[in-house]
C-alpha cells in the first residue's frame, strides 16, 4: 500500500544537486559531473565533481587590487600574505592542487551597449542620442573583458572524517573553503565569492564557444537579481563538436592552441613578472598557473633532498677537476636559501603554467600564437606547445580541476 506523499515544504532539502548533462564534455571532461552545494550562509555554489577521481573543485572569484596605484609597502604585504596562504595549504590534507586562472577578452561589447540602451531618455536630442549610441558602439574596440578566478581541488577521501558520500564530502569541502576563501582577501584581491553552478557553466561555455560571449553574458546579468531557476547549467557547458589536432584544437565557434610552462624565469621573480603575460590582448587568453602544495613534512625532506643535490654536484666537479660554473653556483646558493625560507614556515610545492589562446578563424591562430610566445619571452619564460594535447591543455585552463601530471599517473579503467 503506497504511503500517503507529504506536501512539498515537509520534504527533506537537498543539500547537493546534481546537474544533468546534454552535450557531452570531451576528452578528460567526460567524467566530470557539475553540482550545487550549500556554502552554510544560506546561498548554492558550484562544484566540479571528477567522477573518475572522486576530486571535487571549488571556485572563488576575486578581483584584485591594481599595483600600479599601490605602494610599494602594500605590494610587498600582499606577496608576503600570499605566500603564506601558499603555505598553509600544506597544512590541509584534502588540497590536491590549486589553479589561479586570468581570462582576458576583447569585450563584446553587449553589456554596455544593453546600459546605454536601458538609460536612454526618448525625449533626448537626436543629435545627442546619435552620439552616445556611436561612443557604446565604438569602446568595445578599446576595453577588455577580465575575469580571474582561483579553483581549489579537494580529495574528500584524505580527510580524517572519511566522508561517505557525496553530501559529506561537499560539507568537507565547504568547512574547507570557507577558511581559505577568508585569508585570500589579505593578498591584495577582493574576494567577490565562492562561483555558482551558473558562473562555472558559463565559463566552460565560452571558452568553448566564444561567440555566444555577449549571449552568455545577457543571460547572466538576468540571473543576478535572484532568480529561483539557474539561467544556464551543465546542459549548455559543453561544446556541439570538437577535434583535436597535433597543435591546435578545434571548438564550435573557435579553435584555440596550448602552450605549458617549460622554463621559470632564470631571474629573481618580481610580483610583476606575468604582467606582460596576463595582460589583455585582441584575442581571448586564459593563463592558468597551478600550484600543487607538499604536505608539511614532504617539504622538508624534498628541500634535503635539494641542498644534498646541490652538493653532490660541487663535490663531484671538484673531484673530477672541473671548474663550477655561474649557474651551479647560483643553483647552489638558491638551495641553502630555500632550505632556510622552508625552516622559517614558507611552503613547497611544483609548480605549471598553461596559456591557451582562441581565434574565432583559424587564418587568424598563428598570429595569435605569435603574440602569446611574445609576452612570455617579455616575461623571459619559455613556454612549450603542447603537441598532441592540445584538449587536455585546453581543459586545464578551465575552472574544472584538472592537473595534467595527475592525469598521467591515472590507471585505466
Amino acid at each position: 500500500m503506497a504511503g500517503r506523499v507529504p506536501p512539498l515544504d515537509q520534504l527533506p532539502r537537498r543539500i547537493v544537486v546534481e546537474h544533468p548533462r546534454a552535450w557531452q564534455l570531451p576528452g578528460v571532461l567526460a567524467a566530470t559531473m557539475l553540482v550545487s552545494a550549500e556554502d552554510g550562509r544560506g546561498g548554492r555554489y558550484g562544484l566540479v565533481w571528477d567522477r573518475h577521481t572522486g576530486f571535487l573543485t571549488a571556485t572563488i572569484g576575486v578581483t584584485p587590487a591594481s599595483w600600479w596605484l599601490a605602494d610599494r609597502a602594500d605590494a610587498d604585504t600582499w606577496v608576503a600574505n600570499w605566500g603564506a596562504w601558499l603555505a598553509s595549504l600544506g597544512h590541509i590534507p584534502t588540497v590536491r592542487w590549486i589553479s589561479v586562472t586570468v581570462d582576458t577578452a576583447p569585450e563584446h561589447g553587449m553589456t554596455l551597449a544593453d546600459t546605454v540602451a536601458a538609460d536612454l531618455s526618448p525625449d533626448a536630442p537626436a543629435a545627442a542620442r546619435q552620439i552616445i549610441t556611436a561612443v557604446a558602439a565604438a569602446s568595445p574596440d578599446a576595453a577588455a573583458h577580465t575575469t580571474i578566478q582561483v579553483s581549489i581541488t579537494y580529495d574528500p577521501r584524505a580527510d580524517l572524517a572519511r566522508p561517505g558520500d557525496l553530501t559529506a564530502a561537499a560539507a568537507t569541502v565547504t568547512r574547507s573553503v570557507q577558511g581559505l576563501m577568508t585569508a585570500l582577501g589579505t593578498c591584495g584581491v577582493t574576494v567577490d565569492g565562492l562561483a555558482s553552478a551558473a558562473d562555472l557553466a558559463a565559463a566552460v561555455r565560452v571558452a568553448y564557444d566564444p561567440a555566444s560571449r555577449g549571449e552568455v553574458a545577457r543571460l547572466m546579468a538576468a540571473e543576478r537579481p535572484g532568480r529561483a531557476a539557474e539561467s544556464l547549467t551543465w546542459l549548455d557547458a559543453g561544446p556541439v563538436g570538437a577535434r583535436e589536432m597535433a597543435d591546435a584544437y578545434l571548438h564550435d565557434s573557435g579553435i584555440s592552441a596550448t602552450w605549458a610552462w617549460h622554463e621559470a624565469p632564470r631571474q629573481n621573480v618580481t610580483s610583476t613578472v606575468l604582467a606582460r603575460l596576463t595582460g589583455p590582448g585582441p584575442w581571448p587568453k586564459r593563463v592558468t598557473l597551478q600550484y600543487r602544495p607538499f604536505s608539511a613534512a614532504a617539504a622538508t625532506q624534498a628541500i634535503e633532498q635539494e641542498v644534498n643535490a646541490a652538493g653532490f654536484r660541487a663535490a663531484y666537479k671538484s673531484r673530477t677537476g672541473r671548474d663550477s660554473t655561474a649557474r651551479d653556483s647560483y643553483d647552489h646558493s638558491r638551495a641553502g636559501q630555500a632550505a632556510m625560507e622552508e625552516a622559517a614556515g614558507a611552503g613547497v610545492g611544483l609548480i605549471g603554467l598553461y596559456v591557451t589562446v582562441t581565434a574565432t578563424d583559424s587564418d587568424h591562430l598563428p598570429q595569435a600564437a605569435a603574440n602569446v610566445e611574445a609576452a612570455a619571452e617579455g616575461c623571459r619564460i619559455r613556454l612549450r606547445r603542447m603537441y598532441h594535447s592540445q584538449a587536455a591543455g585546453f581543459a586545464t585552463t578551465l575552472p574544472c580541476g584538472i592537473c595534467p601530471p595527475a592525469l598521467s599517473r591515472r590507471r585505466p579503467r
